[in-house]
């Protein structure tokens, strides 16, 4: 198990990004959170077998077409600390 953290930047908060995110991650064994940042970005942790969260971020794109600008993440060891996906404020 590893773990991904992405932050995903363009028109991303006030548009329904938490929702379609949670929606889109309830489609893969993957477990973790969405929560919007102060400084209007959308930050992503998620933890799960790369193949699954691989195919989570080609993903995101499809979710808002034209809001997402771009999508910077980076990968460290899973903590193992969570047990479902969730929307966080």
């Amino acid at each position: 198990m590893d773990r991904v953290t992405a932050f995903l930047t363009g028109r991303v908060q006030g548009v329904g990004m938490r929702f379609s995110v949670h929606d889109l991650a309830r489609r893969y064994p993957i477990v973790g959170f969405v929560q919007n940042l102060d400084d209007g970005r959308v930050q992503i942790v998620m933890e799960g077998e790369d193949e699954q969260m691989e195919s989570f971020l080609s993903r995101l794109r499809e979710v808002a077409p034209g809001a997402i600008h771009d999508i910077n993440s980076f990968r460290s060891t899973a903590s193992g600390e969570f047990t479902r996906f969730e929307i966080r404020r």
